[in-house]
């Protein structure tokens, strides 16, 4: 990526649907990877509740709090030069009201210093999104599955209402949301919904249809420890680099070959 890039903002992101661009978003959750993902040019990163699961080691996404996505959101924001930033907003912050969802979500951006939150809902959440928007928050929808609500939906399944979809979507954009995240949905389905909004559609196993991508950064890179989505492409194995390099260092600590004359101080 050129050093004086230009900053992705809201009305730049959103400009790219219109401009033919397709955009490229990942998940960060601390600092260096967050340097090397703006570097690589990635359009947007999102601090994603995903942390709960793929850094904290828990089952569903559901436990990690307000006080856990700030702490990591403040890193991924001071390493970025380019990328748009944006924040999820955990369960349940925004069912508590449009006041204090307000009052959250701001909290969320000054001291993360994120551009954006993400919010999962569709039309059940028009009023909030509008309420965020009028409060000078910008807020990134989230339909299809709403990994926050599992429990509900009876687990991780594609969602093919494909009416409900829609609505939900043109739902979210009238209430001022400048993209929205398209989560397990079928192809064709998120591919009329993208033609349908003038605000990006961001897809996560939603195929190519969509104006953008999102992956989580875990999955990308082979780190996620069991089974990775179907709809995942792996682009590095580093899960099992990590676990080789390591054996290699506790077997020369073991036999006294590290450190070695290069590394030892006169």
């Amino acid at each position: 990526m050129p050093s004086n890039a230009k900053r992705i903002t809201v009305p730049t992101f959103v400009g790219m649907k219109a401009a033919g661009q397709r955009i490229a978003m990942l998940t960060a959750y601390d600092y260096p990877t967050a340097m090397r993902l703006d570097a690589a040019g990635v359009d947007a990163l999102l601090i994603g509740d995903t942390l709960a699961m793929v850094v904290q080691g828990q089952e569903t996404t559901l436990p990690v709090s307000v006080d856990q996505m700030i702490y990591h959101a403040e890193m991924v924001a001071r390493a970025v030069r380019r990328a748009l930033v944006v924040i999820d907003m955990p369960f349940p912050t925004f069912h508590l009201g449009i006041s204090r969802t307000i009052e959250i979500a701001g909290r969320m951006l000054k001291e993360s210093r994120c551009q954006a939150v993400k919010l999962e809902g569709g039309a059940q959440q028009a009023d909030v999104i509008a309420g965020l928007v009028g409060a000078g928050i910008p807020v990134m929808a989230h339909c299809g599955l709403r990994p926050q609500s599992v429990h509900a939906l009876g687990g991780y399944k594609v969602q093919r209402d494909e009416d409900r979809l829609l609505q939900d979507s043109l739902a979210v954009e009238a209430a001022g949301a400048f993209a929205v995240v398209l989560e397990c949905i079928p192809a064709e389905v998120a591919t009329k919904i993208s033609a349908e909004l003038k605000i990006p559609t961001i897809g996560i196993g939603a195929g190519a249809g969509c104006d953008g991508q999102v992956l989580v950064t875990h999955d990308l890179l082979g780190l996620t420890i069991g089974r990775t989505p179907r709809f995942v492409r792996k682009y590095a194995e580093l899960g099992k680099a990590t676990q080789e390099a390591a054996e290699a260092y506790c077997a020369d600590v073991r036999a006294g070959t590290f450190p070695g004359p290069e590394e030892t101080l006169n």
